[in-house]
């Protein structure tokens, strides 16, 4: 049984910067893409970022390209998301997904087939 467990979500001021972690456990996710997308309230889940855990490849939404960075630890088997320059919209839940793929440009949600919890981000003005 695949588990994804997100952490490291808060409160911060616009500018400030937050680590988001996904545990991953249940399985061997060399194979697999692991992305993060987020919900604001009212609004659809939108795409993030996307990593290929065996070579590593990552990918971003225009919308945080130069201030989020996505990557994974092999050995703790833990997916990050590093969020700089913060604004106030980027507030919403986080989620961290994984897809049974190699292709590190996974942006549709209907592609993956894990989902953790979710956890909030609030950014202040």
């Amino acid at each position: 049984q695949v588990q994804l467990v997100e952490s490291g979500g808060g409160l911060v001021q616009a500018g400030g910067s937050l680590r988001l972690s996904c545990a991953a456990s249940g399985r061997t996710f060399g194979s697999y893409t692991m992305g993060w997308f987020r919900q604001a309230p009212g609004k659809e889940r939108d795409f993030v970022a996307s990593i290929s855990w065996s070579v590593g490849i990552t990918y971003y939404a225009d919308s945080v390209k130069g201030r989020f960075t996505i990557s994974r630890d092999y050995a703790k088997n833990t997916v990050y998301l590093q969020m700089n320059s913060l604004k106030p919209e980027d507030t919403a839940v986080y989620y961290c997904a994984a897809a049974m793929t190699g292709d590190p440009i996974m942006t549709m949600i209907r592609r993956y087939d894990y989902w953790g919890q979710g956890t909030q981000v609030t950014v202040s003005s």
